[in-house]
């Protein structure tokens, strides 16, 4: 692959806002895992080998068992997740894949299980991770 921009290069002041946001979800009161699996499942849907990388090795170091990292993917088929991390990944599909909208149900499942103040940190911890993985695509990160 060519050499590709370097965003922080480039366009620091637009980096760094997009670091704050990451800073925003690192002090939420998103558990470890809840955080990592939002992180895995939406760097799998939009194919970021450099965040899948990263993200399971950070899962790891919080616990996450191997089962668990492997199948996240296809976790509607696994009985290793609880119903809120099933919630998560939901609606962390939906919300990665929003061209398709996401549906009353997903969005109303999640409500049920988490506060008003928790679902905004999940949905904001996807779109963060989403932009994240748009931006080591684009500009060509690879993982190692």
């Amino acid at each position: 692959m060519k050499s590709r921009i370097v965003i922080p290069n480039v366009a620091p002041e637009a980096y760094n806002a997009l670091l704050s946001l990451e800073k925003y979800i690192s002090s939420t009161s998103l558990t470890p895992v809840h955080k990592e699996l939002i992180k895995i499942r939406a760097s799998q849907i939009n194919g970021c080998a450099f965040c899948i990388n990263m993200h399971t090795a950070d899962a790891r170091k919080h616990g996450i068992s191997e089962q668990r990292i492997y199948l996240t993917s296809a976790w509607r088929e696994a009985d290793v997740y609880t119903e809120e991390e099933k919630a998560i990944l939901a609606l962390t599909e939906q919300v990665t894949l929003i061209g398709n909208h996401v549906s009353d149900e997903v969005y109303q499942n999640a409500a049920q299980l988490f506060d008003e103040k928790y679902l905004a940190e999940i949905i904001l911890a996807i779109i963060t991770i989403n932009s994240w993985n748009r931006l080591a695509i684009t500009t060509g990160l690879r993982a190692s």
